[in-house]
């Protein structure tokens, strides 16, 4: 009986180190969906989900514990949306009644990761009708709401949760009776085309060690870049600032940070390079492929395109790092949904300016130049986070379509989905009565 104990013991013991080889053989290997997470992540966070500590700062943590994890990387930017939800409004002892229906001081209590039978737009778990659990008597104060169903709340043109900026009434009263479209000449005065700084200046000479070989395809593109321009050489992103003398024969981020940290930081926390911003066992995840998106899992990129690793050089050469190849060449490279190949015939791509060059891009509206503190100065740069004004799309409004539409033809435009497949040739099909209501309101 004794023997029979043993055996069994060793056999557990056994089956246990084979189960902890596999799991950790998923770890290093850095399997895309390890069998043991509970389920699968959403949009938002998939490209991360094997750097579980990002999240899970301890092991069982509390909600606490998960929240802080949250504010580690949006913090920054429910600030700058002026959050119409923070978390103080919870804290408030005139709201604690709320908190019994709904617990709005977590990020969890309406964003639950690995539950994709539950998951929704936005990656919001709840219910789309939950803004009555708090507004269920919004009629009695603003009767132009009386009749409407709480699951259009979120309706394009009318409330985000976090971000109501290019909605709020005093904005919309604000910009309600604009023109429809700028003039031309006022468009391409807000608008400046991407041309290579360099072309006017004198190129430094290359510098780099004689046992390296530059092609004169590589000399010549760099010559004629803005680094070259701004007398950047060989050296400077082909060694490291503690090794200066020391060759690097493929440059990484890091060398890319030395000089753009905040395009690197915009990058990372897009879903272009998000995953070079998070670390597992101490180094940083590997680029995506764009086989690994969820866009090509639906078919929405290009075919050819599917084994590219998504880094700073996917969309700007190396060498010739040309702004205006990477304002749309690089983008179609990759993206073959409806609204990307519908571009290059659409009004925006025909706006030109005398040289031809097309003056609203892929960039113009996706990474759009914006003003930053640097150093108790303003600072424009280039937001390398795609998915800044991207979700909810009204985000946009301001940092782009403004520049160009009014706020009326903004808010109908970008809640007209064929619209923005066929990247908005043509007029909206459906009016939204956001602007309406705010003047209606204001005669009385």
């Amino acid at each position: 009986m004794a023997m029979k104990t043993r055996y069994q013991v060793l056999l557990w013991l056994l089956l246990t180190l084979i189960g902890a080889g596999y799991f950790a053989q998923s770890l290093v290997l850095e399997e895309s969906h390890p069998d043991f997470l509970p389920g699968q992540t959403s949009h938002g966070h998939y490209q991360i989900e094997l750097a579980c500590e990002s999240c899970h700062t301890e092991p069982f943590g509390s909600e606490k514990v998960i929240q802080n994890a949250c504010l580690d990387c949006h913090k920054e930017e429910l600030n700058e949306a002026n959050d119409s939800h923070p978390v103080k409004k919870f804290t408030d002892p005139r709201n604690a009644d709320r908190l019994e229906i709904l617990d709005a001081r977590y990020c969890v209590s309406c964003h639950k990761e690995h539950v994709p039978q539950h998951t929704r737009e936005m990656g919001v778990t709840l219910p789309v009708d939950f803004c009555e659990a708090c507004h269920e008597d919004v009629a009695k104060e603003r009767p132009s709401h009386e009749g409407m169903a709480f699951d259009t709340c979120a309706s394009a043109g009318c409330h985000n949760y976090h971000d109501n900026k290019a909605l709020y009434e005093s904005f919309l009263l604000k910009h309600s009776e604009a023109p429809e479209t700028q003039p031309l000449s006022v468009i391409t005065q807000v608008i400046q085309a991407t041309t290579e700084a360099s072309k006017a200046l004198v190129s430094p000479k290359p510098k780099y060690p004689n046992n390296i070989t530059a092609s004169t395809d590589i000399l010549s593109d760099w010559e004629h870049s803005g680094h070259a321009a701004a007398d950047v050489n060989c050296m400077d992103c082909h060694s490291t600032k503690q090794n200066p003398t020391t060759w690097i024969p493929e440059p990484t981020l890091t060398q890319c940070e030395s000089c753009h940290k905040d395009q690197v930081k915009g990058f990372t926390s897009g879903k272009h390079g998000m995953r070079l911003g998070v670390e597992i066992n101490g180094s940083a995840l590997p680029p995506m492929n764009v086989n690994e998106s969820f866009l090509a899992k639906d078919h929405k990129m290009n075919p050819d395109a599917m084994s590219a690793s998504l880094t700073c050089n996917s969309c700007h050469d190396a060498h010739s790092v040309d702004r205006k190849q990477a304002a749309v060449e690089s983008c179609l490279n990759c993206h073959s949904d409806d609204h990307s190949l519908a571009f290059e015939n659409s009004k925006h791509a025909q706006i030109l300016k005398p040289d031809q060059t097309s003056v609203v891009t892929c960039a113009t509206c996706h990474l759009p130049e914006t003003e930053i503190e640097h150093f108790g100065q303003k600072k424009t740069i280039i937001q390398h986070n795609q998915n800044h004004n991207l979700r909810p799309n009204e985000k946009m409004i301001r940092s782009v379509c403004l520049d160009c539409h009014s706020l009326g033809f903004s808010i109908d435009a970008l809640a007209d989905e064929t619209l923005i497949n066929n990247n908005f040739t043509g007029r909206p099909s459906k009016h939204i009565e956001s602007i309406d209501m705010a003047l209606e309101r204001e005669k009385k």
